[in-house]
């Protein structure tokens, strides 16, 4: 049976701090433009504390509201005084943020190579197949598979059966590919393979005992190792 590769989307296909020049541009006309690479990092980290803290609540609600009202902490946190417009002009971005400059190219070697590709997001289908198309990337995968189908967040055990059930096949021929730690240490923990994309060479690996499979620093890397 052929290798099922699924790929998480933000941070890991999807440049989330894309966002950055747009943020430039908005602070810039507020004088804050210095705040812009801080924007970016902290709207990323709290999107997932809100999704992880959703999780552990059981309410959840779809990805891209945990992305906007992160969004609006941030504005308050750092005061950038944000209007209601210039919120909207910024989640429109996020729905159409760029690739990584490698994931095309190396999504094509493995499929070249028999290698079969999912996108599996917590993001709803809807949106991820809408960024993905935008990105140029969507017709490298058989499908987008989302948690919004099983309402919860990544590292839920239930997303990973989830993953799973819809690809039907065995736990060893399937491999999560993510930039994020915790969505590795997640597919482990529920019996699958997982490659992390260490796409900040200072990053630690969390030291839970639990490690990936293989660790690359772009996904070109993987498309060589797993090919």
């Amino acid at each position: 049976m052929a290798t099922v590769l699924a790929f998480d989307v933000y941070g890991t296909l999807i440049d989330t701090h894309g966002v950055v020049v747009e943020l430039e541009t908005l602070l810039a006309g507020k004088g804050r433009v210095e705040l812009a690479g801080e924007f970016s990092r902290r709207w990323r980290e709290k999107q997932l504390e809100y999704s992880f803290r959703r999780g552990l609540m059981g309410a959840y609600a779809p990805f891209s509201q945990c992305t906007r009202e992160a969004l609006v902490y941030i504005d308050h946190a750092l005061q950038t005084g944000l209007s209601e417009i210039d919120l909207d002009h910024l989640m429109s971005v996020y729905a159409k943020l760029p690739a990584f400059p490698e994931a095309a190219p190396a999504l094509a070697s493995l499929t070249a190579n028999g290698v079969r590709c999912v996108a599996f997001s917590n993001g709803t289908a809807e949106a991820v197949n809408g960024l993905l198309d935008k990105a140029g990337l969507r017709g490298h995968f058989e499908q987008v598979i989302s948690v919004d189908e099983v309402k919860r967040f990544k590292p839920d055990p239930v997303v990973y059966a989830h993953l799973r059930q819809r690809l039907d096949v065995e736990p060893g021929d399937t491999w999560l590919v993510s930039s994020n730690a915790f969505d590795v240490i997640g597919a482990r923990h529920a019996g699958l393979h997982a490659a992390w994309v260490r796409r900040a060479p200072e990053a630690p690996f969390d030291p839970w005992g639990i490690e990936p499979d293989l660790t690359v620093t772009e996904l070109t890397a993987l498309a060589e190792r797993i090919s």
